[in-house]
């Protein structure tokens, strides 16, 4: 394949000037190298301009922040309409190579982002970065997002953006749980096994977790217990492909056996092989279950749904006032490598990270943290409710140094290949707690080679 490629520069008033570089190539646009500038052609713009523009974009079904977001930026941008494409997270995980070149989204949710990025499927945002000031924000906020030129994430240019940083942990129904004897969240593990033995001796379910399809649910409350057991910073070094990093530990092995005697105590609904991740949210909110673990991108939905009658707390740790750790990373969303809107797209993730009303919206109706400086406007939160526990709770995390991104997101394939089979297995009698680590650990070498 020949084609001709257009390098770009960064074009600031300061400087006056654009230089544009001229390559030829048998790689997409991102394919050039780090430091000088996206692909396509022309200095970047940092606006959506006056003409008329339509942003692709491909995103999760069922979170309703998105859409909203881009309802308000169609609002107060009226040259520029959204055309949203919605599937679900498991589809999006299986088609994104194939999506990402034969109809380049120009804002697309992104599973793992090493293997797209080996691909040179996704463009290089380091411009923007600079241009916009990103790289002036709290770091750990982007540097999962940065992968070098080894294929390791922590360091490097910048190929993916989030719409606000998540945190996971344990959602509660406040009268189920009272009904186990828990008025207040557990403060070690020993105590969390004794709220849910109490619930299922209640005759109450007290954990409706999704493990079915492509994605296996069982990873939250596992990577929660490693989190526990363990270093988060471990844990992070698997995630981010560092040399030598392994999951096959002594302190994994005790949290995998610690997520197998919750299943075999029969903590977790009998059909959770079947149930998919709306199903468990609808029997959550139905009441038909004490505990889920899920992220904080539900809290306002559940404020809404459930006023008043649900908890929030991070995984406890094995002893009071222990190392918390918790899943906590952005929202992934990245740009082609292909798109025809990459300026537009990086002018909606910088107004989304700072822009007031924007970022209300991606509190209220996300529920999670919003991008952007540490300093940045936040709005005020109804004291009590459950998205005030999860920002309290992110916040903790982030001053305790206890943030891992998605063991999910390791490799392209360890999660649907790998881990969810796996998962399914260790609750089905089928897979134990010390194969679950090897299988795991040996795919994701095997990955990590191809």
């Amino acid at each position: 394949m020949s084609t001709r490629m257009r390098r770009r520069v960064l074009t600031t008033a300061a400087t006056g000037f654009a230089v544009a570089v001229t390559l030829s190539a048998c790689a997409p646009p991102s394919a050039a190298p780090a430091g000088e500038g996206a692909a396509s052609g022309g200095p970047i713009q940092t606006t959506c301009g006056t003409e008329d523009v339509t942003l692709d974009a491909y995103v999760e079904t069922g979170f309703p922040v998105f859409s909203d977001l881009a309802t308000e930026f169609e609002k107060q941008f009226p040259n520029v309409t959204v055309n949203l494409r919605e599937d679900q997270f498991a589809v999006i995980t299986q088609n994104a190579p194939r999506v990402l070149v034969d109809s380049p989204p120009d804002i697309m949710r992104l599973p793992t982002i090493v293997d797209l990025v080996d691909s040179d499927l996704l463009y290089d945002l380091d411009p923007y970065a600079e241009a916009y000031g990103w790289d002036q924000w709290p770091s750990s906020q982007l540097e999962q997002l940065r992968v070098d030129e080894n294929g390791q994430r922590g360091d490097g240019p910048l190929y993916g953006m989030g719409i606000n940083y998540s945190v996971t942990g344990v959602f509660y129904n406040k009268t189920l749980a009272a009904q186990a004897g828990m008025t207040e969240p557990p403060a070690t593990l020993a105590e969390l096994d004794g709220y849910l033995q109490a619930a299922k001796d209640a005759g109450l379910t007290p954990v409706a977790q999704f493990n079915g399809g492509a994605t296996g649910g069982l990873a939250f409350p596992l990577q929660a217990l490693m989190a526990s057991y363990g270093e988060p910073s471990k844990i992070n070094d698997w995630i981010f492909l560092k040399d030598d990093a392994t999951i096959d530990t002594p302190e994994n092995l005790e949290a995998a056996e610690h997520l197998k005697g919750w299943i075999d105590a029969g903590y977790f609904a009998p059909d959770i092989n079947s149930m998919d991740y709306s199903q468990m949210m609808s029997r959550f909110i139905g009441g038909e279950s004490v505990f889920i673990f899920n992220g904080d991108w539900e809290s306002g939905n559940l404020d809404a749904q459930m006023p008043d009658n649900v908890g929030f707390f991070l995984m406890p740790p094995v002893e009071a006032g222990g190392q918390v750790g918790a899943m906590s990373a952005p929202t992934t969303y990245g740009v082609s490598a292909y798109a025809d809107e990459p300026d537009c797209a990086a002018f909606f993730f910088d107004w989304v990270a700072t822009n007031e009303t924007a970022r209300t919206i991606a509190v209220e109706s996300g529920g999670s943290h919003p991008m952007g400086p540490a300093d940045a406007f936040m709005p005020e939160i109804a004291e009590g409710s459950v998205t005030a526990e999860t920002l309290a709770a992110g916040a903790d995390l982030s001053a305790n140094n206890g943030s891992m991104d998605f063991i999910a997101n390791a490799t392209g394939s360890i999660y649907a290949k790998t881990l969810t089979p796996n998962l399914q297995e260790l609750f089905a009698g089928k897979q134990t707690a010390d194969g679950l680590l090897t299988k795991v650990q040996s795919d994701y070498l095997s990955q990590k080679k191809e």
